[in-house]
């Protein structure tokens, strides 16, 4: 796809978004030449101000701890930046409701878009509409059902954090004969939901020690958590480890735990919550780790919106251009780790 703006857009490392760290500032170890510019003359964003960027934001409606934390970190990335001014919507789950928002933001001539949509598919028509009219698109999260949307995606992995659980789990168990694990997954309805059962399942194939014997979907909240791993626990007397897709439908996934007295078995989240990473670090419960999918893709959403918006690049990556897809790293966050990544659990 052509380049809508002329622009020459952003040196990325994505390796610094698994973790949620800043994007901003050159570490390159180019030579300098006599001015002090790099050798290759491309203008790097830092934490300096520079050119004013007006920055649109259409996020979600903060119905779940983590679409809460998607806001939390935008907003406050942006205020990090006296260069940049955020005209944030109020946010909406419904899908006319947010094309109507993005189109107020289209209409007020923002310097670049940030969306988060409520559909991807839905809001794909809006996404062109702003590259028509020569705003650039950082997709984040939920996809646009076509590239020509936006100049750049930025999400997380679903099938990654299923790969994860399932490796961490079996690492723990690959010496126990005749294992058996349970899931407990998110919404079946949803594509994402699919994905990370589906990694799950591969990375467990790499050990046949280990049976899947059971599985039951919720819904993403406390407390269907809490009903649906009631089942499960009434229903499978013996287990070795439980995956659980979501650590918001984990808190009440724990409290039926601990109505059933349950703690011969491990437990990984997923997602890093705030309560979830506390519950690792006090190492009081069966909960033992969780798989991120970090809310701070937000942040560093914003930090692409300002590099393309000022035509800057950011270190890290040979070529000058913002790649198309930015893929986060679903780390595990275990009793080793955990004081590392405390300060990025969303509430």
């Amino acid at each position: 796809m052509p380049e809508i703006t002329s622009r020459r857009g952003l040196l990325f490392g994505a390796a610094a978004l698994s973790t949620g760290a800043l994007i901003t500032g050159c570490t390159s170890n180019e030579p300098k030449d006599s001015d002090g510019a790099d050798s290759n003359d491309q203008p790097v964003a830092d934490d300096k101000p520079g050119k004013k960027v007006t920055i649109g934001f259409a996020g979600p409606q903060a119905d779940h701890g983590w679409l809460n934390a998607i806001n939390d970190n935008a907003k406050e990335r942006a205020k990090k930046y006296s260069d940049v001014t955020l005209e944030s919507t109020e946010g909406s789950n419904d899908t006319a409701a947010q094309i109507g928002q993005v189109e107020t933001l289209i209409n007020k001539k923002v310097d670049v878009l940030v969306i988060l949509p409520a559909d991807g598919k839905a809001l794909t028509q809006v996404g062109l509409k702003a590259m028509k009219a020569g705003i650039p698109v950082v997709n984040l999260d939920r996809v646009f059902a076509s590239p020509q949307a936006y100049r750049c995606w930025i999400g997380g992995d679903n099938y990654g954090m299923g790969l994860s659980a399932g490796h961490y789990i079996g690492e723990k168990l690959k010496d126990k004969k005749g294992a058996k694990v349970i899931e407990l997954a998110g919404l079946d309805n949803l594509e994402l939901t699919k994905q990370r059962t589906k990694g799950f399942d591969d990375a467990l194939k790499n050990y046949p020690n280990i049976e899947k014997v059971a599985r039951q979907a919720a819904e993403f909240t406390v407390e269907s958590g809490q009903q649906k791993m009631s089942q499960l626990l009434q229903a499978q007397k013996n287990f070795d480890a439980l995956w659980n897709h979501d650590d918001d439908q984990g808190v009440g996934a724990l409290r039926a735990i601990k109505q059933a007295g349950r703690d011969d078995f491990l437990m990984v989240g997923g997602a890093g919550a705030l309560s979830a990473f506390q519950a690792i670090e006090s190492d009081d419960s069966v909960l033992k780790a969780t798989v991120l999918y970090p809310p701070t893709m937000a942040a560093s959403a914003i930090d692409l919106a300002r590099a393309l918006g000022q035509g800057k690049g950011v270190s890290g990556m040979a070529e000058f251009e913002i790649p198309a897809f930015i893929t986060l790293y679903s780390a595990v966050v275990d009793k080793d780790n955990v004081g590392q990544y405390m300060s990025t659990g969303f509430k």
